[in-house]
């Protein structure tokens, strides 16, 4: 009995110490299990935490917009200085005859245009006798803008020369070359514009066109980078240091947008055979195919082998009157001659394209020796006149007065647009730079080359026109050291600008720009019988004109001047928190 009570009363408490065990361990095992799992969650929300910003801190990937900001600056920033005295002087080019006219003083003011048949065949006599020899001239017509014929001639021989020709103006009414100042007027620059004069020609052309591919870039890819451009063309804000100078940028861009698209692409479609040859070689091989070709493009035809016959020239007066009958008494431009006093001789009488929206080729050609009408071409294919077209809105020539004028204040404010894009680089990247006060040496160049380019092209083109009523009529060819003059004075502004602090630079080149302007209408007053009283009473509208836009453009450099000088830096503070203000002197 007692074993058996003894038995059953440790049974009694080892179930309930192993009852207590399993609670025991099930709740340990659940606090364990709570915890390991909140921190697990802890640890994985803190992970992911991490992640995510490792995420939001990477850089995203350049939309489209970026990279074409990107190429935006770069393509107009590379080449901007060439483009901007490209875009200025060929902006003036649209005057460039008016420009002659002023820089040639002694010819009097004539009333009406004189008539061209007769001026091509006084002209042709006096050839005669100056170029005998000569495998080819060419007689280029006066119209209603320009009082004089201008010619040139291949030199007999001069095959390896460097210069195988020679040019001179010559009075219509007498035939005689021209007594007045020697002087290339306006067409300098015309030339400057797409061959930068002391370069080769085929060069100057190759570096224009490279240009104006850099251009139409900058074009396509500013319209992309701007979101807003269009609406941004309404909004101006002053004196917002980089904010404006953007708002100016945007607002001339859009103001001319389809003009400089135009005359961008059509700059690069009139020398087009040349840039892209490769088409034409390949297509045509044989001479006379090539020769078809440039008929085509141009009424310039290359002298033939001569007969070595003696042929006196035909009245070429007659074969003038003969175009007019077809095109209009004031539509022919040029008379060209090959092998003239040859029997082989060829007369071509060129159309002009002032009465046309083209300037493809139209020409009679005529024998010369005979006079008889050989073929009149008056038409071309159409992709010649399409290229004929794109040529002629290039030129500008089919419009009149109202349309010229068009023309130049929107070329003015396309020069305006590339200038403010380069000024614009400086201004954004001055806010950001380390230390103000010692830039690095590529901000410190394009700084530089914006006062030099900028203010300095301005005050060499003015330093050109001061030469022509400066320099003695007698001076040896007088033409080219005018030449020589515009190309010193802008060096001797290049070296101004890197010798001044900028701003310093850009005040006083400003103001001197604006004072050489003002005091041209005064020089032609002392130095001519011109003056612009006397302009204005027998309504010679060339010369005061002329001078009216010399004080207006004094009138635009002093503003500028003044505007630079009243411009304060933005503060920017450092990361102490102290202020830095921008160096005046810089």
């Amino acid at each position: 009995m007692v074993g058996h009570v003894d038995g059953g009363g440790s049974r009694g408490p080892t179930r309930v110490s192993s009852v207590t065990a399993k609670a025991t361990a099930k709740a340990t095992a659940k606090a364990t299990a709570k915890a390991t799992a909140k921190a697990t969650a802890k640890a994985t929300a803190k992970a992911t935490a991490k992640a995510t910003a490792r995420v939001i801190a990477r850089p995203r990937g350049r939309g489209v917009r970026q990279s074409m900001s990107g190429l935006h600056t770069w393509a107009g920033l590379l080449v901007g200085w060439i483009l901007y005295a490209m875009f200025l002087t060929g902006t003036v080019s649209y005057f460039k005859d008016e420009i002659s006219q002023w820089m040639r003083p002694e010819i009097a003011r004539r009333q009406s245009a004189p008539d061209p048949a007769a001026a091509a065949q006084r002209v042709a006599d006096t050839l005669a006798v100056l170029a005998a020899g000569s495998p080819q001239w060419s007689i280029q017509l006066p119209t209603a803008r320009s009082n004089i014929v201008n010619a040139f001639w291949r030199t007999p021989g001069a095959k390896a020369s460097k210069r195988g020709h020679e040019e001179a103006a010559f009075d219509p009414a007498t035939g005689h070359r021209l007594a007045a100042r020697d002087t290339l007027g306006g067409e300098f620059f015309y030339r400057f514009h797409y061959q930068f004069y002391y370069l080769p020609a085929m060069w100057g052309r190759w570096l224009a066109g490279l240009c104006a591919m850099f251009m139409l870039v900058a074009i396509i890819s500013g319209v992309m980078t701007h979101k807003k451009i269009f609406a941004d063309f309404f909004t101006f804000r002053w004196g917002k240091g980089q904010r404006s100078w953007l708002d100016a940028h945007n607002a001339l861009s859009v103001f001319g947008l389809p003009f400089h698209f135009m005359i961008t692409y059509t700059g690069l479609v009139m020398l087009m055979t040349m840039y892209m040859p490769w088409g034409a070689m390949t297509a045509l091989q044989t001479q006379s195919q090539r020769q078809a070709l440039n008929i085509q493009l141009s009424a310039f035809i290359p002298p033939g082998k001569p007969a070595h016959i003696e042929a006196p020239l035909a009245r070429v007066d007659a074969m003038v009157r003969e175009a007019q009958t077809r095109w209009g008494t004031d539509d022919v431009l040029r008379v060209t001659a090959t092998n003239p006093g040859d029997a082989s001789a060829r007369v071509i009488v060129s159309r002009g394209d002032s009465e046309r929206v083209s300037a493809s080729p139209q020409f009679l050609l005529f024998d010369g020796a005979t006079g008889k009408l050989l073929e009149a071409k008056e038409r071309v294919g159409a992709a010649a006149e399409t290229r004929g077209v794109l040529y002629a809105l290039h030129m500008g020539r089919f419009g009149d007065l109202q349309l010229r004028w068009l023309y130049f204040l929107v070329g003015l404010g396309g020069t305006a647009m590339v200038g403010t894009g380069l000024v614009m680089w400086t201004v954004k990247r001055r806010q950001n730079l380390p230390d103000p006060q010692r830039p690095y040496f590529g901000f410190r160049l394009v700084e530089r080359l914006n006062v030099a380019v900028i203010a300095g092209l301005s005050i060499a083109m003015t330093g050109y026109v001061w030469a022509n009523r400066l320099l003695p009529v007698s001076v040896a060819n007088r033409a080219h050291v005018e030449i020589d003059v515009f190309f010193a004075v802008w060096a001797a502004a290049w070296l101004y600008a890197l010798a001044r602090p900028a701003k310093r630079a850009w005040i006083e080149l400003l103001w001197c720009a604006a004072v050489l302007l003002a005091l041209v209408p005064v020089l032609n007053a002392l130095t001519t019988e011109r003056p612009f009283w006397r302009s204005v009473a027998v309504g010679d509208w060339v010369y005061a004109g002329f001078d009216l836009a010399m004080w207006a453009f004094a009138a635009l450099h002093a503003t500028l001047a003044l505007r630079t000088a009243r411009y304060r830096p933005r503060i920017r503070t450092t990361r102490r928190g102290e202020a830095v203000s921008q160096p005046q002197g810089r």
